[in-house]
């Protein structure tokens, strides 16, 4: 038993360091940070639990075992315990109070601009997927790309997301949790990267016999690389016309796709934006009006 239980062991061990770690215990943001560190404390509460509870059940099976007591044993009649009694209520309340009040703080600080980049201005990104890739626009770059994103390093990036057919759910694991994208409105999520590097993205939301494929890429840069890739792009890459976006939101599967200016002009998003503040409203309705005066 002893070898076999050795053997188990260290499989086991073989098994597991070849794992990669879980995306969202790696953040690479803010917001991230903030997720994985919630998540962490909910494992740490949960795991002292269950560690009480097996010590507590080993000790009752120890000390109140069959073989110790006389034949003749008949527990006494007890009426209860006002203390285990609070003790079995008040516990619980306390640890949900606690999670409570963990996830709400932190609900309120995800749902904002990140933490150390209030005073930045952060860069626009429309997000909108179709069966089954995704789009994004760049109206301060005039780009649009399908299915990849390059975003700066320490600046605020914000996503504006809907949808051109089922409600998917935009998720960059390693940079913040994940939100819905519809079609009939425009929800915002703030995100930022600390650090370059090469990120996954997905649709976490079942949309079809295409969802399992229903992912992007994103890479992370510094602002000079950025800036660079926003130049090659206008130096390369073809322009986007209504034509061919329509094309884009047939049903199928698409490599990575590069344009020059953006679907927004002739196929503008929902006009209901939830989450935005006064200032980007204002920015949004102005750059539909200059982009639909453009297009004419």
């Amino acid at each position: 038993m002893k070898r076999t239980l050795l053997l188990s062991l260290s499989m086991l061990l073989v098994f597991l360091a070849g794992c990669e770690p879980l995306l969202v215990l790696d953040p690479k943001g803010p917001q991230a940070a903030r997720q994985a560190s919630d998540i962490m404390i909910s494992i740490g509460i949960m795991a002292f639990i269950v560690i009480v509870v097996m010590v507590l059940l080993v000790y009752m099976l120890v000390k109140y075992r069959a073989s110790k007591l006389p034949e003749d044993y008949e527990p006494p009649h007890i009426e209860g315990s006002p203390l285990i009694e609070g003790l079995f209520i008040g516990i619980p309340i306390i640890i949900v109070a606690v999670l409570s009040f963990i996830s709400v703080k932190s609900n309120y600080i995800v749902e904002a601009t990140p933490q150390g980049y209030e005073d930045q201005e952060p860069l626009i990104i429309y997000a909108s997927s179709s069966n089954w890739k995704w789009h994004f626009s760049y109206p301060e770059q005039d780009i649009e790309t399908v299915n990849y994103l390059y975003i700066p390093t320490n600046r605020p990036i914000e996503f504006k997301l809907y949808s051109y057919g089922p409600i998917t759910s935009f998720w960059i694991p390693q940079l913040g949790g994940q939100k819905y994208a519809m079609a009939d409105m425009v929800t915002t999520l703030h995100l930022a990267a600390d650090t370059p590097g090469e990120y996954m993205g997905r649709n976490a939301n079942f949309s079809g016999k295409g969802f399992a494929e229903n992912t992007f890429t994103v890479t992370a840069m510094n602002q000079a690389k950025f800036d660079e890739w926003v130049e090659e792009v206008h130096a390369n890459a073809e322009p986007l016309t209504e034509e061919t976006f329509d094309k884009l939101l047939e049903p199928g599967h698409l490599g990575r796709m590069t344009f020059t200016g953006t679907h927004l002009g002739f196929n503008p998003p929902p006009e209901h934006d939830h989450g935005a503040d006064e200032g980007t409203e204002l920015e949004h309705t102005e750059y539909e009006m200059h982009a639909e005066h453009s297009h004419e």
